[in-house]
């Protein structure tokens, strides 16, 4: 009984410890991950506006965002080795101040490439705010894991709101140079994640090798060429790159395009990235219950109807319920089809397999925001929204036969 006794103690010791961690990157993330609607909400118009003639390169900024995404997610790692991953989410966090003042500085010089440049450095900031989610998961009891990131994914919907609204309030805050006092606010922000991420607690993980029982570790080569991979991969990468291609491009297209005020698209932003994440709490049982394949199909099937909302007309409806659209094919699309990659690879075979398909995740997307100013400029949003159909329906031909095979395979 005492053994008993002292077993509970400690589970409950280790929890309590799970759960004030999880609350602290719960706080980190939701101030963090206002980075990525501030940059967007504003990003492509302000690079729009220090243009000449040319716009078609509106977009580069973001695209730098992409790229500094991309490299956070190395970054972070390597620095975690080498100083934990409490002191390089604090350095992450800098990071994304420091974009924030060189972006406004830029704004202020009419600096376009410096502008960009100010972008990849709050991307790199986003890339290491990435990897909240997985420290709260390695920082929390297995069967407290799920729950651990239902609280971060919590933390992204507070984002989605705390963002756009520090735009509306700050953006014409330093006036006549307008947008410079949004990024400016990055400064306070970043400056208070600091601060909840000095009380972290984290342990130190220790590299997990695999059992003979979990089989030999596979070439990489062997393990993306398999079906499954190859259609998770397609899957989620399209996904994510059509949301990127029509959300990156939907705010010059509303403030320069049609007319609408900057607030009424920033909300727009607003109500996209509150699709893209609320759903997170439910996404996971749909896959589990109906599989992955079919919760990539759903997916696939909204991103057409975002792009027919988008084709109907240019009204503010049109707009706004195609980006909200956006987010939950998004979440439901890239959810899915991370989860039929995740089946793909044992887990002694996570570090390369996650590596290689990150490579050419962000690769993709960052070409998906530079193309969306290219196309935006020289068509219009029609065809951003056009591009939808033949990505998506070629992503179903691939689910089908895929279902197909594995049928067979199991008959």
């Amino acid at each position: 009984m005492t053994a008993q006794a002292g077993t509970v103690q400690g589970m409950d010791h280790e929890l309590h410890g799970a759960r004030r961690n999880v609350y602290l990157l719960t706080a980190a993330q939701a101030i963090l991950g206002t980075i990525g609607p501030i940059v967007f909400s504003v990003g492509g118009v302000a690079g729009y506006q220090l243009l000449g003639d040319d716009k078609s390169l509106a977009t580069a900024p973001l695209t730098g965002f992409n790229v500094g995404v991309a490299l956070g997610a190395v970054f972070v790692a390597a620095m975690s080795r080498l100083l934990g991953r409490k002191a390089a989410f604090m350095v992450g966090a800098l990071l994304g101040a420091c974009g924030g003042v060189l972006a406004a500085y830029a704004l202020f010089q009419s600096d376009f490439w410096l502008f960009a440049l100010g972008l990849c450095i709050s991307g790199i900031s986003g890339g290491f705010a990435q990897k909240l989610r997985f420290a709260a998961a390695d920082a929390s009891p297995r069967f407290y894991k799920p729950r651990a990131i239902s609280w971060i994914l919590a933390g992204g919907m507070v984002s989605a709101v705390l963002g756009p609204q520090l735009v509306i309030l700050t953006k014409d805050a330093l006036a006549p140079v307008f947008f410079a006092g949004a990024f400016i606010a990055l400064v306070p922000t970043c400056l208070a994640a600091i601060a909840i991420l000095a009380f972290l607690r984290l342990p130190d993980l220790r590299p997990v090798t695999g059992s003979a029982s979990m089989g030999p570790i596979r070439p990489l080569r062997e393990i993306v060429l398999t079906q499954r991979f190859i259609t998770g991969m397609i899957c989620g990468i399209s996904t994510y790159a059509l949301m990127t291609f029509m959300m990156t491009g939907a705010p010059i297209a509303m403030v320069v395009g049609c007319g609408f005020s900057q607030d009424l698209a920033t909300l727009g932003i607003q109500w996209h990235v509150l699709a893209m994440f609320a759903p997170s709490f439910f996404t996971g049982m749909l896959v589990s219950r109906y599989g992955a394949e079919r919760v990539v199909a759903c997916g696939l099937v909204i991103l057409m109807a975002c792009a027919l909302v988008a084709h109907a007309g240019i009204a503010l409806w049109n707009f706004w319920g195609a980006l909200i659209l956006l987010g939950a094919g998004w979440n439901f699309g890239f959810i899915g089809s991370t989860a039929i990659v995740a089946s793909s690879y044992r887990p002694q075979e996570a570090d390369k397999v996650q590596g290689f398909h990150d490579i050419i995740l962000f690769s993709a997307v960052a070409l998906a925001s530079f193309g969306s100013g290219k196309v935006l400029t020289a068509y219009g949003w029609d065809m951003l929204s056009a591009a939808v159909w033949p990505v998506a329906a070629f992503c179903l031909l691939l689910l089908i036969s895929l279902f197909v095979a594995e049928r067979r395979r199991a008959a």
